[in-house]
């Protein structure tokens, strides 16, 4: 039987997180990994530099998206229209993929020490790249990093409604209305 087979990152991103939901992320190896997922060690690192990178590559794919809509924003757009539009196209690239996995990987985070710190600095670089494209756009420093700050905090609350099981609505109107509520929330503070 051939090892190559269509769906690799997929299928081992899932026999990771159901190896941390069993054992725990610090007694799951590499190895392991890839033959609960049937396929080899060096597949696995085709797709992820390391164990931690399973629980926090897609974080890299989404942010493609969001940087790319907050530059190509209409030219007059405010700050958080432009987040808006980055958070848009984020929104479109969510798949029932990532619905799927949302509950398996808050879980894997949330029970590893090494992993939330992971987590926090990935946030913190996409943090800064939002940041820098809203300076890009003209907008001061201060304002793009607060901007950027309110748009992690919106996503963080719009992520954590989308994968509850109980939630019908799409990410695009959860990802609205959270910075909908951020932005105002931030105005009631001044």
């Amino acid at each position: 039987m051939p090892r190559w087979e269509p769906n690799a990152r997929e299928r081992l991103l899932m026999a990771a997180l159901r190896l941390f939901a069993e054992r725990g992320y610090d007694d799951v190896t590499v190895a392991e990994i890839a033959e609960r997922a049937g396929l080899t060690k060096s597949t696995f690192f085709r797709y992820f530099p390391d164990k931690r990178d399973v629980l926090t590559a897609g974080e890299d794919a989404l942010a493609q998206p969001l940087l790319a809509g907050i530059a190509e924003a209409d030219e007059d757009a405010t700050p958080l229209e432009a987040v808006t539009a980055g958070m848009d196209r984020v929104a479109a690239a969510m798949t029932p993929f990532n619905r799927e996995v949302g509950p398996l990987l808050r879980d894997a985070v949330t029970a590893s020490a090494e992993i939330r710190q992971r987590n926090a600095l990935k946030h913190v670089g996409i943090s800064r790249a939002m940041t820098q494209a809203l300076t890009d756009r003209g907008v001061d420093e201060l304002t793009a990093a607060v901007t950027a700050e309110l748009a992690g905090l919106a996503f963080k609350d719009a992520y954590a409604t989308w994968i509850e099981p109980k939630n019908k609505a799409e990410f695009t109107e959860l990802i609205h209305a959270s910075l909908e509520r951020i932005a105002a929330a931030a105005g009631r503070i001044a």
